[in-house]
């Protein structure tokens, strides 16, 4: 009889959220110009049952997060980047809102496909090889 496969770190993010009763994870993407389609898509989600992650945006300031150093506001796009690349790594599926995709979010689509997650569309004629 052949060992058991070891587990590989999404199978268990997977099964604990299982065992804790999670409904489903939704992350959204796509563009900081369509934030209020991301609201709305964050509404419809949250009312089918799902829990929804997406970019943070300061609505009031947008450009607080921006530091004086070009080299301070690299390492926080990086930064930023890396936490998105997270909240795709923990979700179940991607919800790509807008009705263009721009470089940023074309890399996130490959990023999540790259992990198996399923990516929905509110555009589907969007999608990269529609």
């Amino acid at each position: 009889m052949s060992d058991p496969q070891p587990l590989v770190p999404e199978d268990v993010l997977a099964n604990a959220k299982k065992l804790v009763g999670l409904p489903p994870i939704v992350v959204i993407c796509g563009s900081a110009r369509f934030v209020t389609e991301m609201d709305e898509a964050d509404l419809r989600e949250t009312r089918a049952g799902g829990i929804v992650v997406r970019p943070s945006f300061d609505r009031q300031s947008p450009r607080r997060l921006a530091a004086a150093d070009p080299a301070e506001s690299e390492a926080l796009r990086v930064r930023l980047r890396e936490l998105h690349r997270a909240k795709i790594r923990l979700a179940d599926e991607v919800l790509v809102v807008g009705d263009h995709i721009g470089d940023t979010t074309r890399a996130e689509i490959i990023y999540a496909r790259s992990l198996g997650k399923p990516v929905r569309f509110t555009h589907p004629s969007v999608a990269p090889g529609a």
